[in-house]
């Protein structure tokens, strides 16, 4: 009984690890379905980021003309001013003391000039001596006028209209012309300069692209271009390129460029930064997801779909990035068939069930990707 019950335990763990063996036993499987697209050329805008200094229309630093000591300050760092209005005030006690000395001296000139005209009339003294005396009184009202003005200057208004900048000196403080900081800065903000450079590629590269005899023609060419502030948000109001340096800069090998912006809200300040974006239009070019794209020492590949819907790669060329896009520039031909995404998961030779994608499906660059400040790259976006 006890040989019965043990042989039909055995028998029932081995149709048991049985089943467990059937259950585990690869069960074949066709091709897997991955994401494709077909290569079409279209128009795209590539975006060139260059990082910018901004400064005002006009900077003014106020110096003082004169030696004194800062009697009143009568703006705060920050106001708005106008031209003419005040700004300091100089003790010019000396100074006026000086101003009567040479005031004195023109009424001392003056008599004797007044005293020797009618003795010069009757021939009583030569005539040498009048010119003599009308010398000596020319002279004293030059001095004196040198004075007067000295005193003028202990009084300082603002040249232009603006923002005051910062107000390093306090009231009692001792200046002169000599003194190595400003008295204080105007910044005539309501046009903002950004300025920011290129290096002699790009400087190339811009050349090539735009039509014109000059840079300054070029210039023209070019739309209106973008500012990005450094919280990464895009200034609202566009702005334009306006100058460009004759000469590269032997030392650092660029050139500098000029963009203007209108600032009537006064959101830019002078001092500040930012990234300068330049649109370019590309004609004709060919996107491909950046999720396509394998890189593999160096080089850059892609699966592109035969007519038996197996995979090959191909090695391509990139030039610019389009936020989640490359631009290609070689190795794809248009009407060929390429995998979109997925592409780590294949292997030469595989073949896939192809599901097509349209552009839209795959979608265009994000804008959060070419809003971005980055120094001195590339973005680009496709036009819809």
């Amino acid at each position: 009984m006890k040989k019965s019950s043990l042989l039909a335990l055995v028998a029932l763990l081995i149709l048991s690890a049985c089943g467990k063996k059937e259950e585990q036993a690869p069960q074949a499987q066709g091709p897997a379905p991955f994401p494709v697209q077909t290569v079409a050329r279209q128009d795209a805008t590539i975006y060139q980021d260059y990082t910018a200094n901004l400064e005002g229309q006009q900077n003014v630093e106020i110096r003082p003309k004169v030696n004194g000591f800062i009697q009143k300050i009568y703006v705060d760092e920050g106001d708005q001013v106008k031209k003419g209005q005040l700004l300091f005030k100089l003790e010019t006690q000396t100074l006026n003391q000086d101003a009567a000395a040479a005031k004195a001296s023109v009424d001392a000139a003056q008599v004797e000039v007044d005293r020797l005209k009618p003795l010069v009339e009757r021939n009583i003294i030569s005539n040498v001596q009048l010119e003599t005396a009308k010398a000596k009184l020319a002279q004293a009202k030059a001095a004196y006028s040198s004075v007067a003005a000295n005193v003028g200057y202990g009084t300082i208004t603002s040249p232009v209209n603006g923002v005051i900048g910062t107000l390093p000196y306090k009231e009692g403080a001792l200046v002169s012309s000599t003194t190595e900081m400003p008295l204080t800065t105007v910044s005539d903000s309501k046009v903002v300069y950004a300025y920011f450079t290129m290096n002699e590629k790009q400087l190339l590269d811009f050349s090539r692209t735009f039509k014109g005899a000059t840079l300054q023609e070029k210039l023209k060419n070019v739309q209106q271009v973008s500012l990005i502030l450094v919280d990464g948000s895009e200034y609202e109001y566009k702005g334009k390129l306006t100058a460009v340096s004759g000469i590269v800069d032997p030392v650092t090998g660029t050139t500098e460029f000029r963009a203007e912006f209108p600032n009537p809200e006064s959101i830019l300040r002078s001092g500040s930064s930012g990234v300068v974006r330049i649109p370019v239009e590309k004609n004709e070019a060919i996107l491909v997801p950046q999720n396509a794209v394998m890189d593999m020492q160096g080089k850059q590949l892609i699966y592109v779909v035969g007519k038996d819907n197996t995979v090959t790669s191909r090695v391509i060329e990139t030039s610019t990035t389009a936020g989640n896009n490359y631009i290609v520039t070689g190795g794809l031909e248009p009407g060929e068939v390429y995998v979109t995404a997925g592409a780590t998961k294949l292997k030469e030779g595989q073949q896939i069930v192809p599901q097509q994608e349209t552009a839209q499906q795959q979608g265009a660059p994000a804008t959060d990707s070419t809003a971005t400040a980055k120094p001195s790259g590339n973005t680009t976006q496709q036009k819809k």
